[in-house]
């Protein structure tokens, strides 16, 4: 991840958010000054703009995979398992995060255009190349949709993120939050889209074109609009001699593994939802939506997340989140009908939407030395991808051809309230080294 990717104003009040050591309000840096950010700007709100359109063609359009799970299960893969085709969307948000890793280094020497621009260019490619893929040819759609466009999303992610510290200092988790609501309005965006095209006259390979024109365009805008305003730092994080630091700090350890396993269950509602409201027999035209109740709840609570989380501290507000999205997961097991697929589905995304929001700022308030926060972030979000690379393929193996729904629900309930616990956990070793810090 990239260096210069910061959120000062998260720490506000070292009690507020129960940090020992909260991290510092300024850049690391000491001769940078907030006069120097613009805070503001034709250029600013332009590469924010810019970023928002990443979002809704990266990770808005690879949390929108429950689409094309139904799709593919009931049409166009019917000679692979569930398990199987939940393997390319899996693949695909794993990339997301793992690839930063690469591009966040890169980011830092300099070649934030190449990155976005080379990653607009094979998302655009591999979403046409999807569109050409056969049916039940596994290998082609795994390709294109799982290891194609999830190293473009990856590519993207990461700067489109990090250029926004270079435009603002003071409002930068303001803004930030606007642009990771990008990822919300494109899940919603694209299922809509995909679902009406898929079932209309134009049939999967014209309905791919159209998906791909939409997200080509709009990534298009987004490389025009996107600027960047300070030089590469002179001397780059040593992300080895980082995640040594990382791995002897008991909370930052316990934050990441709880991360990988609430991870391991958080995609399942994403990726299974609409199969699973079309499998215990509502209409298949509200079945269709089913995915938007969950991405609409999701962008209201990304939203008020940051002014809730002035109140709670993030680590409370992201306990919170996880133990509640665990057990309506779980909740996944008594889904039968209208009503509770629309409760599930609101209170499920809004809680799932604050966890999202709360993400990057937990992070930070376990990094004391700022000019870390980026390789933090890269460690970190590596191995949680792990628990989202396994989680809906382990759910689609349990599910099998008979949808027993019952194990699969269990088991991403289970694992994700256990990482909730592990969120829980680390909050007291960080109450307890405030305490003995203040001994």
């Amino acid at each position: 991840m990239a260096s210069g990717f910061k959120l000062p104003e998260l720490a506000l009040q070292e009690d507020k958010y129960g940090s020992e050591e909260g991290p510092a309000t300024k850049e690391y840096d000491p001769s940078s000054s907030s006069e120097v950010f613009p805070e503001g700007g034709l250029t600013a709100w332009a590469t924010v703009f810019g970023s928002f359109l990443v979002q809704i063609c990266g990770l808005g359009y690879s949390v929108s995979f429950g689409v094309y799970q139904e799709f593919y299960t009931q049409n166009y893969l019917t000679n692979q398992t569930s398990s199987a085709i939940s393997w390319i969307g899996s693949l695909n948000t794993f990339l997301v995060t793992a690839v930063g890793l690469i591009s966040g280094a890169l980011y830092d020497r300099g070649y934030f255009y190449h990155l976005v621009i080379g990653g607009s260019l094979l998302q655009s490619f591999s979403l046409f190349m999807l569109s050409l893929a056969k049916p039940d040819q596994y290998y082609q759609i795994f390709l294109a949709q799982g290891l194609g466009s999830g190293i473009a999303s990856g590519l993207m992610f990461v700067p489109s993120m990090a250029v926004i510290s270079h435009h603002f200092r003071l409002k930068s988790t303001l803004v930030m939050t606007f642009v990771l609501a990008g990822g919300s309005l494109g899940c919603a965006i694209h299922p809509i889209m995909l679902n009406y095209l898929f079932n209309g006259p134009l049939g999967f390979a014209n309905a791919v074109r159209a998906s791909a024109g939409l997200v080509s365009g709009l990534l298009l805008i987004a490389c025009l609009c996107m600027r960047t305003r300070l030089a590469p730092p002179a001397i780059t994080v040593n992300y080895t001699a980082v995640a040594k630091k990382c791995f002897s700090e008991v909370p930052f350890v316990l934050m990441t593994f709880g991360g990988f396993l609430f991870q391991t269950g958080f995609y399942f509602p994403f990726f299974f939802y609409q199969l699973d409201s079309i499998q215990h027999g509502l209409s298949t035209t509200f079945s269709f939506y089913s995915l938007v109740i969950i991405n609409m709840a999701n962008l209201v609570g990304r939203v008020t997340s940051g002014y809730i989380a002035a109140y709670t501290g993030v680590p409370n507000l992201t306990i919170a989140a996880t133990l509640a999205s665990g057990i309506l997961i779980l909740g996944m097991i008594g889904l039968n009908s209208l009503a509770s697929v629309v409760v599930l589905g609101v209170i499920y995304g809004y809680f799932s939407g604050v966890y999202i929001a709360m993400y990057v700022p937990l992070v930070a308030t376990l990094t004391s030395d700022m000019s870390e926060l980026g390789a933090r972030m890269g460690i970190c979000f590596s191995i949680c991808g792990f628990g989202a690379l396994i989680g809906s393929p382990i759910s689609g193996a349990l599910l099998s051809s008979n949808y027993t729904w019952w194990k699969p629900a269990l088991f991403s309930g289970i694992v994700s309230l256990a990482g909730g616990m592990l969120y829980f956990t680390m909050k007291l070793m960080l109450s307890r080294n405030k305490r003995n810090a203040q001994v």
